[in-house]
Formats: C-alpha cells, sequence, structure tokens
C-alpha cells in the first residue's frame, strides 16, 4: 500500500533496474523535499520510499541524496550517513552544485548568509510572490 502510493506521485514508470531519479510530482516544500500525509502525518517522501524499499532507517542517521536531487525518492540514491557528514555533503559542502530548484551555485548566483549559500535567483523569486501576496 506505501508502495503504491509513493509509485502515484512519481514521475514516469520508475524501476529500481534502471538507475534514473524517482521525481516526486507530489508536493514540494521550498527546501526542495517532497511530502505527503502518511497515515495521519506530514512525511517526507524520500524518507517513506527508503523504508518502504530498503527498510528502518538506522537510529540517529539521516539519508544523503547521492543524486543531489532533494525531490528524487529512488530508495537506490539514498545512504544512511550521520547528520555530520550529511550536511558535509549537502548544502554547504563540496558536492553541491545547484540549489534544490537547479539554479547553479556560481559566482553570479551565490550569496553567503550566516555561513551558509544562499541562491540570488530564488531569493529574487521568493521576494517576488512575498510582494504579490502583500
Amino acid at each position: 500500500m506505501i508502495r503504491e502510493r509513493i509509485l502515484a506521485n512519481v514521475a514516469g514508470a520508475p524501476s529500481r533496474e534502471d538507475d534514473a531519479c524517482w521525481q516526486w510530482t507530489g508536493h514540494v516544500q521550498d527546501n526542495g523535499y517532497g511530502k505527503f500525509s502518511l497515515f495521519g502525518a506530514a512525511t517526507y517522501a524520500h524518507r517513506a520510499a527508503y523504508e518502504a524499499w530498503v527498510g528502518p532507517i538506522p537510529e540517529g542517521m539521516d539519508l544523503d541524496h547521492l543524486c543531489r536531487n532533494r525531490a528524487c525518492v529512488n530508495p537506490d540514491h539514498l545512504e544512511p550517513v550521520t547528520r555530520r557528514e550529511n550536511a558535509r555533503r549537502g548544502i554547504k559542502g563540496e558536492l553541491t552544485t545547484h540549489c534544490p530548484h537547479g539554479h547553479p551555485y556560481d559566482a553570479e548566483n551565490t550569496a553567503i548568509y550566516r555561513g551558509w549559500r544562499c541562491c540570488k535567483t530564488c531569493n529574487r523569486e521568493r521576494a517576488r510572490r512575498n510582494r504579490a501576496a502583500a
């Protein structure tokens, strides 16, 4: 049942035989992660997928998207790692070259705020939406 719910929100016909991302087509938060309601609770889609196909996430571990695509729910693209390792690899880390919405982290499009890289394009779009809503 959980697998079917997840696959109903994935683009195309995902298969574990190929190595493609399983792109989440349901609700995606501003941080790039898919989320949906499971048993009445808001659940991250990638965590639910990992548990449905692989098993429980080890205690104290985070799931790292090896594909660097936060909206991917392919369990083969997820690796349990410590929070420290996930942070090292993640947004502040060396491996991420694009923001969750696909904009490059380069000299023209990157701002540093409180030690974190920020996407200028996303910040402009967010400010535009906020002005329109006001």
